[in-house]
């Protein structure tokens, strides 16, 4: 029996073993595939930045060449012309002369009757013309000689240039590190892998799905970022890289990953005049009809462990206005400052089941964020019988925060936001 045991203790081992290997193959395959699939990425990019490259300067070139050779025909136009102007001159003053010629020719030669009237015709015709005055004809060393110059150090600069340019990296210096779910978001974080690698700023790109391109989603200095307008239950790709500090160009892409959300992204409700909502309802904004009320959200969508973070432009404050969480809705109020809710006002006063708690956060301010986190402290079974279910508040505001309990007389698994302003001008974004 022991020998049978051992050898079933064995089995169990071999096949924890092969589990193992295979799975370490399956590793191994999966780091194979993604050195091909990036080295054959990395080629298509290298040859299509080539070809646009050699694109561009073929371009460059020829506009060149061509601005080069409207120059030289300018000068050659601007040159030859006062010559051609001189040559026409010249050709007429040959034509007054051979017409001179053979009138000369013909009076010396004629009739002895009227020679005496054509040979003095043909003087003053001769002092006339003025035969001592030539046109001024510009000899080889007044008239342009073109040519071109052309550096042969442009060959070396570019050849210099081109043999520096573009480089091969194996291992980006920047990767993603973790995905949240977040109710129709994802907050993503990455970190640096390379600490030789002064960051000066992170670029995160996504897209939906592999067919399609990847998108900037964020340019800028912080380690992690709350993508939203996600679609639940939606796989996206993501992938990070970063600029050098001091320097243009961004370093590799990091090893693409894929996130998703399964939570509904949290939406105003519909309907209550006081407020416009934008096309995704998510913000809220009050606007100018004299109207008041609570505006809650569309379904209670906020569940323990999560964080519900408001961030809002200011208008006028009132000390009824509210933004907080409550656990069910109830028309007729003006307010979250009432039973079974949290809420904080535009003033920073903290308000538990309607009552002012003593310690108050820093006003709210425009773009600053307030966040609520909540997690349950179980005090009995649930009941309907009053204090049995036990909620851990923090509520942060402008870098502080405060922490209390709130008790309720249920339980309750989920809670409804709301947000409720006098004056116009306030705008709430949730998320």
């Amino acid at each position: 029996r022991l020998l049978l045991q051992e050898a079933r203790e064995s089995i169990e081992a071999a096949r924890s073993y092969r589990r193992e290997l295979q799975q370490r193959l399956r590793g191994l395959h999966q780091a194979r595939e993604q050195i091909k699939d990036s080295a054959t990425l990395t080629r298509d990019v290298l040859e299509q930045h080539f070809s646009d490259l050699k694109g561009t300067l073929k371009k460059l070139l020829d506009e060149r060449l061509m601005s080069l050779l409207q120059e030289v025909d300018v000068i050659e136009q601007e040159s030859i012309k006062p010559l051609d102007e001189c040559q026409k001159l010249i050709e007429h003053g040959v034509s007054t002369a051979d017409d001179l010629l053979r009138e000369g020719e013909s009076a010396v030669d004629g009739d002895v009757g009227q020679q005496n009237e054509k040979l003095c015709n043909f003087t003053k015709k001769a002092l006339h013309i003025q035969l001592d005055s030539l046109p001024e004809v510009p000899s080889l060393v007044d008239v342009p000689c073109l040519s071109a110059q052309l550096d042969d150090c442009l060959l070396t600069i570019l050849r210099n240039q081109i043999f520096r340019h573009g480089t091969v990296a194996s291992r980006p210096p920047v990767q993603l590190e973790e995905f949240v779910e977040k109710p129709g978001g994802i907050l993503v974080r990455w970190c640096k892998v390379d600490d030789d690698f002064i960051a000066q700023d992170y670029r995160l790109q996504y897209r939906k799905s592999a067919a399609s391109h990847f998108e900037d989603v964020y340019v800028g200095s912080e380690t992690e970022f709350m993508v939203l307008h996600i679609d639940p239950n939606v796989e996206y790709q993501f992938r990070v890289c970063a600029r050098g500090d001091g320097r243009q160009e961004w370093s590799p892409w990091s090893v693409p990953q894929s996130g998703r959300t399964t939570l509904v992204p949290h939406e105003w409700t519909t309907g209550l005049e006081g407020y416009s909502l934008s096309s995704r309802r998510n913000i809220a904004l009050r606007n100018d009809s004299q109207s008041c009320g609570v505006l809650y959200s569309k379904a209670p969508t906020y569940f323990c462990g999560q964080t519900l973070t408001f961030r809002q432009t200011v208008g006028q404050p009132d000390r009824r206005d509210s933004l907080g969480l409550c656990v069910e809705q109830r028309n007729g109020d003006d307010s979250l400052q009432r039973d079974k809710a949290v809420c904080i006002s535009t003033n920073g006063a903290v308000f538990v089941n309607g009552k002012e708690m003593t310690n108050q956060l820093p006003a709210v301010t425009s773009g600053s964020t307030v966040t609520f986190d909540m997690e349950v402290v179980q005090l009995g079974p649930c009941s309907n019988e009053g204090g049995n279910f036990k909620l851990r508040v923090t509520i942060s505001s402008n870098n502080r925060e405060v922490v209390f309990d709130w008790v309720l007389d249920q339980c309750c698994g989920s809670l409804y936001f709301g947000c409720s302003f006098s004056y116009p001008g306030w705008k709430v974004l949730v998320f």
